[in-house]
């Protein structure tokens, strides 16, 4: 056997594992959604194999085009709040001393050990009428207020979850910049804020765009914060998904909505590639 061939052996050794996971658990139920879009639904659920476009053109009513349109809203606003919070935090975070980071990152990551739907049910003994913030509100003579089963609450559960997702590259990101070129700019003289502007933010793009993604992904397409903390009444297109597959049976139209948030989530994939490519 000759060395070439014995290293292509190797390498299909090591990559089979990962290929095989990737077909079975990924291309092949990816092709199923699709294979489904184009068939009818069965009068009692299930699928009919007669080719239809319906499933498209159901896309565009304006029921599931406000549920698109709120989808994005909410997962928009959640999306930059985590910015506006996470740079500043990050930056922070890589200008602490080498001991501190560790502690500081272990801090951010650590809602992570705990169980998500933990998590979300702690923010509906948080954000109940009778729970410690209303409670601590009526303590000053305040509330109660309706925290809960509202938009602010869906969009402050993505918040929660998904924060360290924009910390994480954005602290990778401010890290590894070299700090010279900042003390380069205060030498010509450029002020602190100067210096972020011109220096920091516009080399920490990458960054910038990958939390964002890391962030809006997973909300876009999360249907068990809406559930929970918005009581059913702000759907978003995850719920919609599995509303169509659950609850009305109906596939084809249910893997024509999958079909259309992938594309959407595509379509930022690679609008983050090429804002990278171009930084």
């Amino acid at each position: 056997m000759s060395l070439s061939r014995g290293r292509r052996l190797g390498a299909f050794v090591f990559l089979a594992p990962g290929l095989a996971y990737l077909v079975v658990l990924l291309l092949v139920p990816l092709a199923l959604v699709l294979s489904y879009t184009v068939f009818q639904r069965g009068r009692f659920g299930g699928v009919i194999y007669e080719f239809t476009w319906e499933n498209f053109e159901r896309l565009f009513d304006s029921l599931y085009l406000r549920v698109l349109v709120d989808s994005l809203e909410m997962a928009g606003l959640a999306t930059l709040i985590a910015l506006l919070l996470g740079y500043p935090t990050a930056y922070m975070i890589a200008r602490l001393p080498r001991k501190w980071k560790t502690i500081a990152l272990v801090a951010i990551v650590l809602p992570f050990w705990t169980n998500f739907i933990i998590r979300v049910y702690a923010w509906i003994i948080l954000l109940s009428p009778e729970g410690l913030i209303n409670g601590w509100l009526q303590a000053f003579g305040l509330g109660p207020y309706e925290l809960l089963y509202n938009r602010g609450a869906v969009v402050l559960g993505l918040l929660y979850s998904y924060l360290p997702l924009m910390v994480l590259p954005l602290y990778a990101s401010i890290e590894k910049l070299d700090p010279q070129l900042r003390e380069a700019s205060a030498n010509l003289g450029a002020s602190a804020f100067t210096t972020f502007r011109k220096v920091t933010l516009p080399l920490t793009v990458p960054g910038v765009f990958t939390g964002c993604l890391f962030v809006f992904v997973p909300s876009f397409g999360n249907f068990v914060i809406p559930e929970m903390l918005g009581g059913g009444k702000s759907a978003m297109v995850g719920n919609l998904i599995r509303t169509e597959f659950l609850s009305a049976r109906d596939w084809p139209f249910g893997s024509a909505l999958a079909l259309a948030l992938i594309a959407v989530l595509l379509v930022l994939l690679v609008v983050q590639a090429w804002v990278t490519r171009r930084a």
